[in-house]
């Protein structure tokens, strides 16, 4: 029993003397002093201050790192989640939209269509006869043509250029009428099979063309007031031809999916 009695006394003795210079060192700045028992709290108890503040930042740190983990996480969710379609379309069916006359094309059609169903012509022929035609005419007519119109600008031959000259005009004028009349046959084709008209990206590219066609005719009769317009028929020219391969493969597609 004065063993248990001691042991609190001195455990007493030892700890309170710390009280007061954990309250000083709250209280104040903490100084340096020669002696021990002044200095030894004071600096454990400046080192317990200054680990609960770096543990508060690390934790604030953490918590922020993590808050920015979480949002990554989410980003990351998000993207997996997301689903994107990807198609091959030129043109927005607000341009097809824009244009009017399917309806009175196809009531225009209509005997002339009938016509038609009444020859009983092989299935393939109506369908594969006008990719068939517009394909000679544009690999024949439209590529020979574009071929002359760069011997007409980069041949040093005088007489080959003149050939050029008479030939180059008159391919892709015939390439322009056949064009346009076979869009007439592509037309019946699809009436005959009874599929809208208008509404596919291919009939939509052969009105683009021909439009550009028609402007692409005009331009040769401005050069002599105007010879920098030769540079803008040129690009003009083989943009045009590269809208008509589209316009080609786009056609295909239409021609496998019925």
């Amino acid at each position: 029993m004065a063993m248990v009695n001691v042991s609190p006394a001195s455990s007493f003795r030892t700890i309170s003397p710390i009280l007061p210079y954990q309250f000083h060192s709250c209280s104040a700045s903490p100084t340096f002093s020669r002696n021990p028992t002044k200095t030894l709290p004071s600096a454990l108890f400046q080192a317990r201050r200054k680990r609960v503040f770096l543990s508060q930042s690390f934790a604030v740190r953490k918590d922020h790192a993590e808050f920015h983990g979480g949002a990554e996480e989410m980003e990351e969710s998000g993207e997996s989640t997301d689903t994107l379609l990807y198609s091959f379309n030129p043109l927005p069916l607000l341009v097809v939209a824009a244009l009017p006359g399917a309806g009175t094309v196809r009531s225009l059609s209509g005997p002339f269509v009938e016509l038609v169903k009444s020859w009983n012509l092989p299935d393939w022929l109506v369908h594969w006869g006008h990719p068939g035609n517009m394909a000679v005419v544009l690999f024949a007519m439209g590529g020979y043509g574009t071929y002359l119109g760069f011997r007409i600008r980069y041949s040093d031959d005088v007489e080959e250029k003149a050939k050029a000259k008479d030939l180059h005009p008159k391919l892709l004028g015939g390439m322009f009428f056949f064009f346009a009349l076979g869009a007439t046959g592509g037309i019946t084709s699809l009436l005959t099979s009874d599929k809208p008209i208008f509404e596919s990206p291919h009939a939509v590219t052969g009105f683009i063309g021909l439009a550009l066609l028609t402007i692409q005719t005009v331009l040769p009769a401005l050069f002599e007031g105007n010879p920098g317009l030769r540079n803008v028929h040129g690009v003009l020219g083989s943009g045009i031809m590269t809208l008509f391969l589209i316009h080609a493969y786009l056609g295909l597609q239409l021609g496998l999916s019925y």
